[in-house]
């Protein structure tokens, strides 16, 4: 999906109890345009910490002018975490499951 290298998987669980399995990318990895839910990371120790949880129709365009992107920055985001998904239905009930859980700065 992504044009690089993908670094290691992430596994996020939300608030069902579910597990979702996201792949990891540098942040400015440019993607093709496909209906995505994603994760804003920075890259912690040992692990990445949650900055974000969105959804897109088009992961290609998303990050261009994100709404969020000061949010990002001043929270130094290095990586972000893709799981394909085409239907904006299940998009949407992962995010909602995510964000409930995790309740990520940005998303405030």
């Amino acid at each position: 999906m992504a044009i690089a290298t993908e670094a290691s998987p992430v596994t996020a669980t939300g608030i069902s109890g579910a597990q979702y399995s996201f792949k990891v990318y540098p942040w400015d990895t440019p993607f093709k345009a496909v209906g995505a839910v994603y994760l804003v990371l920075r890259q912690g120790n040992p692990s990445f910490d949650l900055l974000y949880v969105g959804q897109t129709d088009d992961l290609s365009s998303r990050f261009d002018s994100h709404h969020k992107q000061p949010c990002f920055d001043r929270n130094r985001r290095t990586h972000i975490a893709v799981l394909v998904e085409p239907s904006e239905a299940e998009r949407l009930r992962i995010e909602s499951d995510l964000i409930q859980k995790h309740q990520p700065g940005c998303n405030g």
